[in-house]
């Protein structure tokens, strides 16, 4: 059977034609074994980056000084770095010195937990120093050598291990764990940027409850933007069943509804998320607000909301309301927007410039506000969308209209 590796064998066929190692490492390995989806595959070799340039045809310089070339292959990039060592970490995330070895084990002792820390070679041989497949078997996460080392060299480790608690369905060795508990206050050093993607990938794995639950007992969650003192809500998010949900704009929607915060829009921005997102949050959250009272999708109300805005309220208002047909409820939705007169403004079929011509007045606030009432009526069906009735119907409005507009 083939396997994503076996594409990029030719990768390390040219770099042992070359004269050097050349293996498969990382998560790629990691899932492998556990019959997991693969994502990118990494290659580790004792050829230096210059080598790496001039063995392939197609290179892109991503950190020769880190060690790391990118090499084109057919349709695919991989990166591909030459075996190091790190020292002189600073700001507990980045080292200052870096130094090419030819050890193959040297290079897997600086990685992060020991599931992490295992080759393969172009023959499905695996290079297991320290004790990975063992840990994947008892599901533990722990890290390679000392935690206290291997945090002490760079904090945001302590995310990555919660986050694969979630994804994987593992837990925290009691040393992993404990060093979490007594080095969480450098994660005060891990910029906003790595902390949300982190965060994010924790929320979507299948045991984010788990997870959740080791942020508070670790006390992690003083260290998350807008979090702090927030541990009553954390343990209720912990319950929610985030595997319902399709859409960061969804994750971030229902994280933020638990969490409270007084302001919306501070709280996100102190995330750095996009100011898309951050509409589309406080968007869902309004009308999360209505259904959650409402609990009916009038037309007027799904037109307000967009489709997009409707799907993602409703998807999590029927997990909130512990409904049983999540996916029943957003199929009714949407075949009921389907239905509406207009999907949009756009769709009206009169604008500004007819009210213009047929009242004979000044362009003004007016023309906005009497579009407005078109628009409601339309979706209220008190009149077609027609281009006569919607005449029709301001001549016969019009004494109304011209007393208030």
């Amino acid at each position: 059977m083939e396997t994503p590796f076996d594409e990029a064998k030719p990768i390390l066929d040219k770099l042992h034609q070359s004269g050097f190692e050349a293996y498969f490492v990382g998560g790629a390995v990691r899932d492998f074994l556990l019959g997991r989806e693969i994502g990118d595959i990494d290659i580790a070799t004792s050829a230096k980056p210059e080598d790496i340039k001039n063995i392939f045809p197609k290179t892109i310089d991503v950190g020769a000084e880190h060690g790391t070339i990118i090499v084109l292959h057919e349709k695919d990039q991989y990166e591909v770095t030459t075996y190091r060592t790190e020292s002189g970490y600073e700001d507990f995330r980045r080292p200052q010195n870096v130094q090419f070895i030819t050890s193959l084990k040297e290079d897997l002792r600086r990685r992060d937990f020991t599931i992490n820390a295992m080759a393969m070679n172009i023959n499905g041989e695996v290079f297991d120093y320290f004790h990975g497949k063992d840990h994947m078997e008892q599901k533990l996460i722990h890290t390679v050598d000392s935690p206290k080392e291997r945090f002490n060299e760079d904090a945001l480790r302590m995310l990555r291990a919660l986050r694969f608690v979630s994804q994987l369905h593992f837990t925290l060795s009691f040393e992993t764990e404990e060093a979490i508990k007594h080095h969480v206050h450098l994660l005060d050093a891990i910029s906003i940027e790595r902390k949300t993607t982190e965060i994010e990938k924790l929320l979507k794995g299948v045991n984010v409850k788990s997870a959740l639950n080791l942020v508070i007992q670790c006390k992690v969650y003083n260290y998350l933007p807008g979090f702090v003192g927030g541990k009553v809500m954390l343990e209720k998010l912990s319950s929610f069943p985030f595997k319902y949900l399709t859409t960061r704009e969804e994750f971030w929607t229902v994280l933020t509804y638990y969490i409270s915060p007084s302001s919306v829009e501070i709280f996100l921005r102190k995330w750095k998320l996009p100011n898309k997102l951050i509409n589309s949050v406080k968007n869902n959250l309004s009308f999360l607000t209505i259904q959650l009272k409402n609990r009916v999708w009038t037309d007027l109300l799904l037109y307000e909301a967009g489709l997009g805005t409707a799907i993602a309220v409703e998807r999590i208002r029927s997990i909130l309301l512990n409904s049983q047909q999540i996916d029943e409820n957003v199929s009714k939705l949407k075949v009921s927007f389907t239905q509406l007169p207009i999907k949009t403004k756009k769709e009206i079929a009169v604008n500004g410039h007819d009210l213009i011509k047929w009242k004979n007045k000044e362009p003004g606030p007016w023309v906005a506000q009497v579009m407005e009432e078109i628009e409601k009526a339309i979706l209220l069906k008190r009149i077609e969308n027609k281009r006569s009735e919607i005449k029709e119907w301001l001549s016969t409005c019009s004494q109304d209209f011209d007393q208030n507009y």
